[in-house]
């Protein structure tokens, strides 16, 4: 790729499909699409035909239930209540053969503050990307489709917090700018691997993940960082609270099934 060139979209959109490119395959299989992409999808859906009237997408639940390989896409939602400051939109993802998967993406208004201070928890800083390893991610042989700066243990200064920045570098539709929620539903897949990778390698892919946000994010960098994760018989939750360069801004959840390694 020259200087001039820039990296291609992930999806060309054409006769009200989506199609992908090879950009999008997933790490798990070079004939699969990436699971990340139908949360950055059903955002993008949200954002053309609901996000209207002065509201915010403060949760996006992204159900992930079937792989499908790189095929043309349809995209279909709708709204499901419709109130003076909440509205609920139901967002289907599917290929020729059927769903692939599903979101449900809750959008409210703000109404103000109220009265008295409540403290943010956690209150600490990420640290900088600069301060975290670069290039390849955590897994042996898998080249993430964005920048990522990330840190699984303690590298010699006492902080051993599982963190990392993503920043997008290729569109999600050609001819589309990457949006903030858009962005943001991308980098929160990543909660999966983040909290599940362990010493042997990655050993769970996840079968959803919900993001939660105060704010939408600013800028092209979005964090994350593990604060919790539980597993049991091969099925593990993970919690994550999610930065931009100001600050906390929400948290993702994610559930995730023990499965061979990438690449096995």
């Amino acid at each position: 790729m020259t200087q001039t060139e820039q990296p291609p979209a992930f999806f060309t959109e054409r006769d009200g499909e989506l199609i992908p490119s090879p950009a999008a395959q997933s790490p798990w299989s070079a004939d699969m699409l990436h699971g990340r992409l139908i949360g950055g999808l059903a955002a993008r859906a949200v954002e053309r035909g609901h996000l209207t009237d002065g509201l915010r997408a403060a949760r996006v639940t992204v159900d992930l239930f079937r792989g499908s390989p790189l095929v043309p896409l349809r995209v279909e939602s709708r709204t499901v209540r419709d109130g003076r400051r909440i509205r609920v939109v139901d967002v289907e993802i599917a290929s020729a053969r059927g769903a692939i998967g599903r979101a449900s993406v809750v959008l409210l208004r703000g109404g103000g503050t109220m009265p008295g201070e409540v403290a943010v928890v956690p209150p600490r800083e990420m640290p900088p990307p600069g301060d975290l390893t670069t290039g390849a991610g955590p897994v042996t042989g898998w080249t993430p489709p964005f920048d990522l700066h990330w840190r699984l243990a303690d590298n010699g200064d006492g902080d051993a917090r599982r963190v990392a920045w993503t920043r997008e570098i290729h569109p999600l539709v050609a001819g589309e700018p990457v949006s903030p929620l858009v962005r943001a539903a991308l980098a929160a897949d990543f909660a999966s691997p983040l909290s599940n990778f362990g010493p042997e390698g990655l050993y769970y892919i996840n079968a959803d993940y919900t993001l939660t946000l105060s704010r939408p994010p600013l800028g092209e960098l979005v964090g994350l960082e593990v604060t919790g994760r539980l597993s049991e018989e091969g099925v593990s939750t993970g919690v994550c609270v999610v930065h931009d360069e100001s600050g906390p801004i929400g948290h993702c959840v994610v559930t995730a099934l023990a499965n061979p390694r990438m690449g096995d």
